[in-house]
């Protein structure tokens, strides 16, 4: 993945653990959320599902339902909320979604 949209500044010494976003692995570090974990990797977050744009998140809390991301299963996380676990494996596209597809 190019450059991300997070840039990690600090706490650079936290064990290193691995994630898979959309069959990708992805190197992350022990205490990230998805949030952090996946835009250190890359720009955005998931495509939006009302529209062909991008979504990154908004309100970082998890409050605005921006940053929904899926398991494989189909179970849906926020990302903002939800501790990266050393291989864990998340989609961007709901599974089944008639508008995962359009991007």
């Amino acid at each position: 993945m190019s450059q991300g949209r997070f840039v990690r500044l600090a706490e650079k010494d936290r064990p290193a653990i691995h994630i898979t976003i959309d069959g990708k692995g992805v190197r992350a570090m022990e205490g990230d959320t998805l949030m952090v974990a996946m835009l250190t990797a890359g720009g955005t977050l998931r495509q939006s599902e009302f529209s062909d744009g991008n979504r990154a998140g908004f309100c970082l809390m998890g409050a605005c339902q921006d940053c929904w991301v899926w398991t494989d299963s189909g179970h849906r996380l926020r990302a903002c909320s939800t501790l990266a676990e050393d291989g864990m494996s998340v989609t961007t596209s709901q599974p089944g979604a008639s508008w995962a597809n359009h991007g």
